[in-house]
């Protein structure tokens, strides 16, 4: 696949997407809610969990209409998960996409809510009156319920608290990304490739790819949160050392850190491999091939 045919894949996808977020996200929820909602969810964000549904779906040639709101489930989980980190109770963030964190923007009670609301909203898109039939509900729901519950998302979010001012070793800091980023990255790949049909074997490649890249996806952000500036991320850059959290650059070393990228990168392209998708995964290759080489 060439750059340019993904670089036109992803544009659509990415503007699919948009919309049905633009759709799907109310904005006359009462007492500024809506406002508030929208604010944490659109314009803004790399997509790269929606990008992985919508790819994984057509590896396996899978339902479009149910990997799209898959994707928008995906991105509603981790809109809400960033709302509530950036909260001063958690990581005490106030820069966010390149503009004010929504507790900034709409105070602290209603940013709570707003991330509520879009937990919520991410399972009413995911089980619609009709056009997905319900067992492919249930198995989408299952799917990203437990990669943002206690032993996802949640989970490694509140080990990260924990682990503030402590020294933890290498696998301890992987149980924890393992969970609080590289789930919902294995669940968005699980997502899209449920939309379809896949043999055994297929399905436990795809899954270990999606624990390889999840992972990659925070080693690289943990090099960048040292290596670039807060205006290129997004985002507070250097907090994690100012907050003296566990990084896989202050475990590891930078050097070794970029290794471990490299690495984990090679795993994920070698599942792809033995998924026995062929030709049909050449997406997801490439979305492995960003996240390794992103620079915010």
């Amino acid at each position: 696949m060439t750059t340019a045919d993904f670089d036109g894949w992803a544009r659509q996808q990415l503007a699919d997407v948009e919309a049905a977020l633009e759709a799907w996200v109310p904005a006359d929820a009462p007492a500024a809610l809506g406002q508030a909602m929208r604010y944490g969810v659109l314009d803004g964000g790399k997509r790269m969990r929606a990008l992985l549904v919508l790819a994984a779906c057509e590896a396996v040639a899978g339902e479009r209409a149910a990997a799209l709101r898959a994707a928008v489930a995906s991105e509603l989980i981790h809109a809400y998960s960033l709302v509530h980190d950036d909260m001063p109770c958690m990581d005490d963030d106030v820069l966010r996409r390149g503009k004010p964190t929504v507790h900034v923007k709409y105070g602290q009670a209603l940013a709570m809510l707003a991330g509520d609301a879009m937990q919520a909203l991410a399972f009413e898109v995911l089980t619609p009156d009709s056009g997905i039939a319900p067992a492919l509900q249930a198995k989408l729901t299952a799917l990203l319920a437990r990669a943002a519950g206690h032993a996802g998302m949640a989970g490694g979010q509140a080990i990260d608290l924990a682990s503030i001012g402590r020294t933890l070793d290498e696998a301890a800091l992987r149980d924890m990304h393992r969970r609080k980023t590289g789930a919902l990255l294995q669940a968005s790949v699980m997502m899209g490739a449920a939309c379809g049909s896949v043999d055994a074997a297929a399905a436990r490649a795809l899954a270990d790819y999606g624990a390889a890249l999840g992972l990659a996806f925070q080693v690289v952000d943990d090099i960048l949160d040292v290596t670039q500036v807060s205006e290129t991320l997004g985002k507070t850059a250097g907090k994690d050392l100012d907050r003296h959290k566990p990084t896989y650059v202050s475990v590891l070393g930078l050097d070794a850190a970029r290794c471990h990228a490299r690495e984990l990168h090679l795993q994920a392209l070698a599942a792809l491999s033995r998924s026995g998708l062929g030709p049909a995964s050449g997406l997801l290759a490439v979305l492995a091939d960003r996240v390794v080489e992103r620079e915010s």
